[in-house]
């Protein structure tokens, strides 16, 4: 029971990461109906260039309390990384949105691929160790325990959440965006601007990834060039087990997903005759999404997107 709740907490950490990540893939395919599998790279942009500005301000200003420089990092990682999909949408997604589909998702990639060259060339293919800036000493929880970070975690991924939701179902924006993601030529002829709104949309994305970013370097202690690819996988397979298109999808196939992930690396060596460890961790996911495309398509809270006039 000790280690069932050790990975309960564990997976609620992971998961809540995925969970921030895949509202960025929902709430863009909400809007466009595109899959942005650059929105992983817009994560790893957000870690590294807090990695970097902790490093300077560690320098700079030492004594400077922990948390102090977080926070401050958190949110210039925060407007590099809204500037950056801004740049991305406007350049590489605009010119595209009434090209076939297979275009915009090519190019997607192809900014994705990019992205982490361009990072590598900026910040050397090396990994580097993410200070850590909260207390260590791990809080009982039960027969589990739970880092400082952890908590950390857990509670802005719920302030997030909450934001978000206030955000879209009882703002000027949101109502705006929904309106949009409904149909974009009616919604400009009710004086939206949609360019506007998905521009939004996408700053919006990018701050909640680079929200992630800082999460998830901090609870593992690394960044590196590549860091984005498999959780912005992961989170695109809790988007699609949740309901692509749909926000409290997206948060609950998160934080399912997580559970999933965490809970099966803690008895895959049990059920396999240790054939397999823990390592092997990352299959979970995809076969949660082989499961549910074939079972269920839509989605647990599917929400069909609707058709464009």
């Amino acid at each position: 029971m000790d280690i069932l709740l050790q990975q309960i907490i564990n997976g609620l950490v992971l998961g809540s990461m995925y969970a921030l990540i895949a509202l960025g893939y929902t709430m863009v395919y909400g809007i466009i109906n595109l899959i942005n599998f650059a929105h992983g790279e817009v994560l790893m942009v957000g870690a590294l260039t807090s990695w970097t500005i902790i490093g300077w301000m560690q320098t700079a200003m030492p004594g400077t309390p922990g948390w102090i420089i977080l926070v401050l990092a958190l949110i210039i990682a925060c407007v590099v990384a809204a500037t950056l999909n801004f740049v991305i949408e406007k350049v590489a997604y605009r010119p595209l949105r009434n090209s076939p589909k297979l275009a915009p998702l090519i190019t997607a990639i192809g900014m994705s691929i990019l992205l982490q060259t361009i990072a590598m060339i900026i910040w050397k293919p090396t990994n580097k160790a993410y200070p850590t800036l909260l207390p260590t000493t791990p809080i009982q929880l039960g027969g589990a325990v739970i880092s400082p970070t952890q908590v950390m975690i857990l509670s802005v991924t719920a302030f997030c959440l909450v934001v978000l939701m206030w955000l879209v179902n009882y703002t000027k924006l949101g109502r705006a965006m929904r309106a949009t993601a409904e149909n974009p030529r009616v919604a400009a002829l009710m004086g939206i601007r949609p360019d506007m709104v998905i521009s939004a949309t996408f700053i919006i994305g990018a701050v909640l990834a680079a929200i992630a970013g800082v999460m998830y370097a901090s609870n593992y202690g690394i960044a590196q060039h590549a860091m984005g690819f498999i959780p912005g996988l992961k989170a695109f397979t809790a988007a699609v087990f949740g309901g692509i298109g749909n926000l409290a999808g997206a948060v609950v196939g998160g934080i399912l997903l997580g559970l999933i992930e965490a809970i099966g690396s803690g008895y895959i060596g049990a059920l396999t005759g240790d054939i397999l460890g823990s390592h092997y961790s990352d299959i979970f996911a995809f076969i949660v999404l082989i499961i549910m495309l074939t079972l269920r398509p839509s989605g647990l809270l599917g929400e069909r997107v609707a058709d464009r006039a």
